[in-house]
Parts: C-alpha cells; sequence; structure tokens
C-alpha cells in the first residue's frame, strides 16, 4: 500500500497524456490556420458555389 502511494504521489506533477495532446492538436490547428487558412477558406468558396449553382 505504502508504495502505490508513493508511486501514486510522483505522478501528480506529471501533465497527463490528454492534455498535452489537446495542446498539442490545438497548436497544429492554430499553425495550420494561419498558414493556410485563405487558401482553404478560398477552396471552401469555390466549392459551395459550384454546388449551389
Amino acid at each position: 500500500m505504502w508504495q502505490f502511494r508513493s508511486h501514486r504521489h510522483d505522478e501528480r506533477g506529471d501533465v497527463p497524456g490528454w492534455v498535452m495532446i489537446t495542446v498539442m492538436s490545438a497548436g497544429i490547428v492554430a499553425v495550420l490556420s494561419a498558414v493556410a487558412g485563405p487558401q482553404l477558406r478560398q477552396m471552401l468558396t469555390q466549392a459551395l458555389s459550384a454546388v449551389g449553382g
């Protein structure tokens, strides 16, 4: 039991994996949006206008 508590206490300061994945995903989306945002917006506009007529 003591080992379990000690091991649990050591991990308390670590960032959980899901938090790191969420932050990294948000960073990737932000970078892609900044770099390719205007081009993606133009492609979407063209595609919607082609479908809408």
